[in-house]
């Protein structure tokens, strides 16, 4: 049984078979036009009159955002990860901010120490790597007047204020151990008799 079609076949045949010459469907040129037209107004959209953020820029932002998040969830902190928040703004401002609060009373603002040591030069009592001023911030030297902050400001304002030190030094550069010193409390004038 044969069907009757009342479409007209094509002139040409290829490796023995003809095609009929029909209109493509209607749904199927809805979809090739709206493809169309979407992406002509997603250009202008995108890159010419720039009203959206360029996507490859969000998708870096939020890659970005997601590392940084998991960075900071993340229960691994070592001197790889810290050399790599030390690179963070957000995480130097942060940690900026804990350091002014809480240790520039004895390191000063400026990190060039007073009764605590200079944070910013390549001499280190306790060890120069982040790990090593991460311990320091973290149990204290009592026999030296610093407490353990760990207590009092948490674990994360710690890495935060480590990354802050950190970002004042650059991976890799010279350690110098030197000899701790006791600063010189002023003392008390014995009472007159």
């Amino acid at each position: 049984m044969s069907e009757q079609h009342d479409d007209q076949l094509r002139p040409h045949t290829y490796d023995g078979i003809q095609e009929f010459d029909k209109r493509l469907p209607n749904w199927w040129l809805m979809t090739l036009y709206g493809a169309i037209i979407f992406s002509i107004g997603y250009w202008f959209w995108y890159h010419e009159w720039k009203f959206g953020k360029d996507p490859a820029v969000a998708v870096m932002e939020d890659i970005k955002a997601a590392q940084a998040e998991a960075l900071k969830g993340s229960t691994v902190v070592n001197n790889d990860t810290l050399w790599k928040m030390s690179k963070d703004p957000a995480v130097i401002e942060a940690g900026k901010t804990t350091f002014i609060t809480v240790c520039a009373a004895c390191h000063r603002p400026d990190m060039l120490g007073q009764i605590g040591p200079n944070l910013v030069d390549k001499e280190w009592i306790h060890g120069g790597t982040p790990e090593d001023l991460m311990r320091t911030i973290t149990e204290g030297v009592p026999a030296k007047g610093m407490v353990a902050w760990a207590p009092v400001i948490g674990r994360q304002k710690i890495i935060e204020a480590t990354a802050f030190i950190m970002s004042h030094h650059q991976q890799g550069e010279e350690i110098i151990r030197v000899a701790g010193w006791t600063p010189i409390m002023p003392v008390a004038p014995a009472p007159a008799k």
